[in-house]
């Protein structure tokens, strides 16, 4: 992890910024910078986010403040993002950020499906960052602000009606049938997702729910080499997602991570059903590329996407995985 400084330095300039722009588009730059201190390329940190400043949009105003009391009628309102991070801001000053996330998580899970998934990927990312390496005030923040942003932007699902599923997640995810209408944005998609597979539904040990993410993210991340013509972005978070909830699984008590599981699975359904393309190409084999070579490539390409899921392809570690990271380089255009 970062040592120099740089990722606490890239994270207090972020937090002057909003958690989207244009109402709608996810802020990347904590993920990714997250992403770069992570990986050993801390110096390419400042670099990058000159680049990417153009999408970033000033803090948005506060309405009135969330209140232990009345929380739950501020959850889900977009126009509430700026009074929930102030309101996890101060969480996790008056006590411990484990603390915090477990009193949360389940309250936020269930909603996990709102801004595109991304508010619990930057979640994810931030626990890596506090559970990797020195806890600091901005690492502090930006857990923060990744709540806030999920609690603003929390939005549940109605329970899927179940399909036959399959015991491998590689299999589940190719039984997953597309919606009928695939056009307009994330949520309108959403909510054409009436059916899904099940899969691991009598998971209930914390190990086997371990283990099941685990091989669900690798399957996700397998699956891009040769779906990810579908929506080239928008597939990338059938594998990053489900990470995100395997990376905060180690600062959560064992009781939470079967249901954590589910909803991950959910998740990871959900966008494969509304993204899907109608045919997978064949696969590529990545060649005699090393990880460390990978990672290279994604750095100089740059797109924020591009770079979190090679993220994600170098933590699941195999061949399938980094022929995924190098085809969303050639489906995604660089950032400029």
């Amino acid at each position: 992890m970062d040592t120099t400084g740089i990722l606490d330095e890239a994270l207090e300039r972020l937090h002057d910024s909003g958690p989207e722009r244009l109402g709608r588009l996810t802020n990347h730059a904590p993920m990714a910078v997250e992403v770069l201190a992570a990986r050993g390329q801390a110096h390419a940190v400042h670099r990058w986010l000159d680049l990417y400043a153009r999408k970033l949009e000033e803090f948005p105003s506060r309405v009135e403040p969330v209140t232990d009391d009345g929380w739950l009628s501020a959850l889900g309102d977009p126009r509430r993002a700026a009074d929930w991070i102030r309101y996890f801001e101060h969480e996790v000053a008056e006590r411990p950020w484990r603390e915090v996330l477990t009193r949360w998580w389940p309250r936020l899970l269930p909603g996990m499906y709102g801004g595109s998934t991304h508010p619990v990927i930057r979640v994810g990312h931030a626990v890596r960052t506090l559970l990797s390496d020195e806890i600091t005030e901005p690492r502090l923040a930006e857990l923060a602000h990744g709540l806030g942003y999920w609690a603003a932007r929390h939005r549940p699902v109605a329970v899927p009606d179940p399909l036959p599923g399959a015991d491998s997640a590689a299999a589940a995810l190719d039984t997953v049938p597309s919606i009928a209408v695939q056009d307009g944005g994330f949520s309108a998609r959403l909510d054409r997702v009436r059916a899904l597979p099940v899969w691991a539904p009598a998971v209930a040990e914390p190990s086997d729910a371990y283990r099941h993410l685990a091989e669900l993210v690798r399957a996700a991340t397998h699956r891009y080499a040769t779906h990810g013509h579908g929506e080239e972005t928008m597939l990338v978070h059938a594998a990053t997602a489900p990470n995100a909830v395997l990376r905060a699984l180690p600062a959560l008590p064992p009781a939470l991570w079967p249901s954590s599981l589910q909803a991950a699975w959910t998740a990871s359904a959900a966008v494969t059903a509304m993204y899907a393309p109608a045919a997978p190409v064949a696969y590529t084999p990545p060649g005699a590329v090393t990880p460390e070579e990978v990672l290279e490539r994604a750095l100089a390409h740059g797109d924020e996407h591009v770079i979190k899921l090679t993220d994600t392809a170098l933590d699941v570690g195999d061949e399938p995985a980094l022929a995924a990271a190098l085809r969303s380089m050639e489906l995604s255009a660089p950032l400029e």
